[in-house]
């Protein structure tokens, strides 16, 4: 996603936090219904539920990506190389700090298996 300018955010009940301008990588998993929740995350007009729908208001898509790895993997690849803006965001029910990180992706990051969808 990105993000045109710095920014207060609210993120339902995690609270607001100051987001900064640039790109930001959201790692969720859609494990039935993946075009589905595609299109859903696409629209602009829906429900608040999750934590990447505040965002969302605010951030556009830039590209979406599809992986044979787990979302837990993929987090702890990216929470090592990247900056984690909003703790437990996307991961209330995890056990990573966060979902959301801050950054480009880099050419040199170790994850294999991605697909571009969008």
């Amino acid at each position: 996603m990105y993000l045109g300018c710095a920014r207060t955010i609210k993120i339902g009940k995690l609270g607001k936090y100051g987001f900064k301008k640039g790109h930001y990588i959201y790692v969720g998993s859609a494990k039935t219904n993946f075009r589905h929740r595609i299109n859903r995350h696409l629209r602009q007009k829906k429900k608040m539920h999750w934590h990447i729908d505040y965002l969302l208001m605010h951030a556009r898509i830039t590209r979406i990506w599809s992986s044979s790895l787990s979302e837990d993997r993929i987090a702890d690849i990216l929470s090592s190389m990247m900056e984690i803006p909003v703790p437990h965001f996307g991961a209330s029910d995890k056990r990573h700090k966060s979902h959301l990180f801050y950054g480009k992706m880099r050419q040199d990051m170790p994850i294999t298996a991605l697909s571009r969808v969008y």
